[in-house]
């Protein structure tokens, strides 16, 4: 591959991020970030912002259960 090739940062709706070849068509369900680099400045740009590498929809799912678990106990710890 080119080292001299240019990159951009794309994001799904999950929230997961790719390095794509510039220039080239975005694929369908992926879109552009505003970044754009070499493959090191834009690796390092999506290490700094994709901390949670889990899909949106499991984290979503994961929060929701949490919430549920913590306001069932509340409410238990009510009815003691």
């Amino acid at each position: 591959m080119d080292d001299d090739a240019r990159y951009e940062v794309l994001r799904n709706d999950e929230d997961q991020y790719s390095l794509w070849l510039a220039g080239h068509e975005v694929p369908p369900g992926w879109y552009q970030v505003g970044k754009e680099g070499t493959k090191d400045e834009c690796s390092a740009y999506v290490d700094e912002v994709w901390t949670d590498m889990r899909p949106r929809s499991l984290r979503e799912r994961m929060d929701a259960e949490a919430q549920s678990q913590a306001e069932a106990q509340s409410h238990a710890e009510a009815q003691s």
